[in-house]
């Protein structure tokens, strides 16, 4: 499992078969059979829910300071717990001329 370990901002893993039981782990996520039991009821819930345009591809979840995010591969269920860093929301600034209502330029 050296490939998760090297993935960017991750600080856990966790790799299980589609029956839940768990195949790897490490890091935050070392030995969390909870956190794996609850990945395996939302994506019986998110296959539930399923689309004509098939199952789902992956599925995050993000708090303010991490994300998970789990994907299905090969028949395991990959959950990686990463360090979350949200971009600055950059607003566009809005200039309006003085004197002159209709002189209005927007950087974006």
């Amino acid at each position: 499992m050296m490939a998760l370990e090297r993935i960017p901002d991750q600080i856990g893993y966790l790799v299980m078969k589609e029956d839940g039981a768990v195949v790897a782990s490490g890091g935050d996520l070392e030995n969390s059979e909870h956190v794996g039991n609850i990945v395996v009821n939302l994506i019986t819930l998110a296959d539930s829910v399923g689309t004509d345009h098939g199952s789902f591809k992956k599925i995050s979840i993000v708090y303010p300071e991490f994300s998970y995010v789990i994907c299905l591969s090969n028949k395991k269920i990959y959950i990686v717990k990463k360090r979350f860093q949200p971009v600055p929301e950059t607003l566009p600034s809005v200039t309006v001329s003085e004197g002159n209502a209709s002189a209005v330029s927007v950087d974006a």
